[in-house]
């Protein structure tokens, strides 16, 4: 699913839930919800969507890597990365527990 059919898919179930919200609407909302997770990450704190998951920026180590086209050794340095830890009940949706 893209980012076009995320939108659709929002603005079906609101109208589901009784609620107008055309495409222009949903899109604009999904838009301002990324950019506020990914101004929070960025700025170093933590968003937590209680059943969801949480996203975070995590430190990566420096590590020795290898140049692909020489095969010489490279030293990668230290970096922070994005993260996300899904949810226990998303997990429970993906994967439900086997009885």
């Amino acid at each position: 699913m893209n980012k076009g059919e995320l939108v659709d898919a929002i603005a079906k179930k609101a109208a589901e839930k009784g609620l107008s919200v055309n495409k222009k609407t949903a899109d604009e909302v999904l838009s301002a919800t990324l950019e506020v997770i990914i101004d929070t990450v960025a700025s170093g704190e933590k968003v937590t969507l209680v059943g969801f998951g949480s996203f975070e920026a995590r430190d990566r180590k420096a590590r020795e890597g290898r140049n692909p086209k020489t095969g010489e050794k490279m030293e990668i340095p230290a970096t922070k990365v994005p993260a996300f830890s899904a949810g226990k009940s998303f997990k429970e949706q993906v994967s439900p527990p086997s009885d």
